[in-house]
């Protein structure tokens, strides 16, 4: 085999892959499930049978939480205070029960897209 023959064979498709990896699927497949509690990587897929075992995503998942949900309540925050001009403790107790379901339905979610950037990449955790 020749060098280029080893690069096209190490190409993964990169946007299926993420779509899936959101999708909390197999990147592989898109078909088995990729975790198999909240937020623990399944050993590997039940359909394909690609190991997952080996992707590790560590706090990069809970940082792109932080970062996107905080970045959608800052500007909510923003227009709901200029129009509607609630209460202030109506304001932080609506918006914090907002951050922290926010939160909580999309970290898994950022862990499936970190695992399958990963594994797109060949990365096999770090």
């Amino acid at each position: 085999m020749s060098g280029t023959d080893l690069m096209e064979q190490d190409v993964r498709a990169m946007k299926p892959a993420l779509v899936n990896g959101l999708r909390l699927r197999c990147p592989a497949c898109g078909q088995g499930k990729l975790l198999h509690s909240y937020l623990k990587v399944n050993d590997g897929c039940s359909e394909c049978g690609e190991e997952l075992h080996h992707q590790r995503a560590d706090d990069g998942p809970a940082y792109l939480t932080i970062l996107v949900v905080g970045h959608i309540l800052g500007f909510v925050l923003h227009i709901v205070y200029v129009q509607l001009r609630p209460d202030p403790w109506t304001l932080a107790l609506i918006l914090s029960v907002v951050t922290v379901v926010a939160s909580l339905v999309m970290l898994p979610r950022m862990k499936g897209l970190v695992v399958a950037y990963q594994w797109a990449k060949r990365m096999h955790g770090f």
